[in-house]
């Protein structure tokens, strides 16, 4: 089970909303996916643009709970407003707090995530920060009070996979509350990973809405993350420099 704050979930798989080829396509991807939390921009909600259609329309909300982002946000207070915005709307008071630093590399301001996640803490929000993978970073956001941490395995979007593994792993042994991997996923093999390594969870958007079949890219990660997560709580084999048989050959006779 999947514990962010008061929240529970089964499923250790969060699924982003945009960029999918058509709401049929996004409706069928979600399902497939088995998710509970469905990610999406503050700034693409109705609030900002009534005349645009409504993302979500196609999908039974009452099956989900829904976790804003504060995507586009560049400062503490523009992220901050944004989510006050989605919590009057009557979404979940869970938020995912996104301060961009790098318009080219799209990575985090460290500085303005720490202000935003420390207001929103004392808002009464469940707040969830994406952060770099920057060790100290990710233990000074827990010290605040976050309710879960959220490395980036690689740049948003570029499909790089997992690039730093161990910094990942200092972050996921060093955490008391949830760590969640988003940005940078390309492929099952990469989300298995961020599993097998003591992720308690992925989001996922471009991997999934970008694929050539978005629906089937959808069951295949949530596939990954099941085996990823059983292989992590299995514990696997050492890695060892040379063979060792795995039919022991003491006690046998040949002739």
């Amino acid at each position: 089970m999947l514990k962010i704050g008061d929240f529970t979930f089964k499923s250790r798989l969060l699924l982003g909303t945009g960029k999918y080829p058509n709401f049929d396509v996004q409706k069928q991807a979600v399902e497939v996916s088995g998710t509970e939390i469905l990610t999406f921009t503050v700034r693409r909600m109705n609030i900002f643009e009534p005349s645009q259609p409504n993302f979500l329309e196609k999908l039974d909300l009452e099956r989900y709970s829904l976790l804003p982002n504060t995507a586009g946000a560049k400062t503490a207070e523009e992220a901050v407003r944004h989510a006050k915005l989605a919590k009057a709307s009557g979404l979940c008071d869970m938020v995912k707090v996104e301060v961009i630093g790098c318009d080219k590399t799209l990575l985090p301001d460290p500085v303005e995530t720490l202000k935003a996640t420390e207001e929103l803490l004392k808002e009464g929000f469940t707040v969830l920060p994406y952060t770099s993978d920057d060790v100290v970073l990710a233990r000074k956001l827990e010290e605040l009070g976050a309710h879960a941490i959220m490395p980036g395995a690689s740049p948003i979007g570029s499909g790089q996979g997992i690039i730093n593994p161990l910094n990942l792993s200092f972050i996921i042994e060093q955490s008391n509350v949830p760590v969640i991997v988003d940005a940078g996923i390309g492929s099952p093999s990469d989300s298995a990973l961020a599993m097998e390594l003591g992720a308690d969870g992925v989001l996922l958007n471009t991997a999934v809405s970008a694929a050539e079949d978005p629906v089937k890219m959808a069951e295949a990660m949530k596939l990954s993350i099941e085996a990823g997560r059983l292989g992590y709580e299995a514990g696997r084999i050492p890695k060892k420099r040379y063979a060792t048989a795995s039919s022991p050959m003491e006690g046998m006779s040949i002739g």
